[in-house]
């Protein structure tokens, strides 16, 4: 306690709030301390916070400063959804299939490519109308079995889908949940999962550019309807995918570029 009070009077003190489910990225130029799960992509220090962190107040040393961020619980809205039972309760048969792909999606995001393939602003994948939001708890078919783990936005069946940003693909597949999916990895522990596609037009090793057309939507997997579902992992932890782009976007434009090419 004598340490912590000391170092809270050596250094400036700064504070920061963050909500569960949203990353926090604040930029550095020598060193840094801290002990959460984390990435550097230039100068930029970026924490994703879990969706299931619960509130605590976290010391962070940035440059000779004292970060003092508080991390809260937000209230995330619930919403029912039907869909075919067998989404819900799947056969017997299936099960072996939903197990592989939920451990090749794990080994996927617990890679971190050394090298950040991020050099400009991310861009959305499809210029339309969010319809669900990141964080809302789902009831399907009157049962609660997960949290939604990314952002839906409207799109039509057959409508072209952009890649958010530079990366390579890491897998270009059907699966029984997500239907047809596209992962990139654009380095440093960040990944792009683009879901419910109804055809691919990258593969699995292949270097996309932003803005790329990766896939057509669809409404393939779990889904009440075509729509694409965009999911952002970083360290293996989805975070907003809205509030992410809008925070490093802040970095990335024009002037701020320096912070990814110091």
């Amino acid at each position: 306690m004598r340490i912590l009070l000391w170092l809270l009077a050596a250094w400036p003190l700064l504070a920061a709030t963050i909500y569960n489910g949203q990353t926090f990225i604040i930029p550095f130029h020598k060193n840094y301390k801290l002990y959460m799960p984390h990435t550097i992509i230039g100068h930029l220090l970026i924490i994703p916070i879990s969706y299931n962190a619960k509130p605590v107040t976290r010391w962070l040393r940035i440059d000779g400063k004292a970060v003092k961020l508080q991390i809260k619980r937000k209230r995330y809205p619930k919403e029912h959804l039907s869909v075919a039972p067998s989404k819900v309760h799947p056969p017997k048969s299936l099960l072996k299939r939903i197990a592989a792909e939920f451990k090749e999606a794990k080994r996927i995001y617990a890679h971190t490519t050394p090298k950040s393939y991020i050099i400009k602003p991310f861009i959305l994948p499809i210029k339309s109308a969010i319809t669900d939001p990141f964080g809302v708890a789902r009831l399907f078919n009157g049962k609660l079995a997960s949290y939604h783990s990314g952002t839906d936005f409207r799109a039509s069946l057959g409508s072209p889908l952009k890649a958010i940003n530079d990366g390579v693909v890491v897998l270009a597949k059907m699966r029984y949940y997500a239907g047809g999916s596209v992962i990139i990895d654009h380095g440093k522990g960040v990944y792009s999962c683009y879901y419910h596609l109804s055809h691919f037009k990258v593969e699995s090793g292949e270097r996309v550019k932003r803005g790329q057309i990766i896939a057509l939507s669809g409404q393939s997997g779990r889904v009440t309807g075509p729509h694409l579902h965009l999911t952002i992992k970083i360290k293996g932890i989805s975070v907003d995918p809205m509030q992410f782009i809008q925070n490093i976007n802040k970095f990335l434009i024009n002037k701020d570029i320096e912070y990814i090419n110091p």
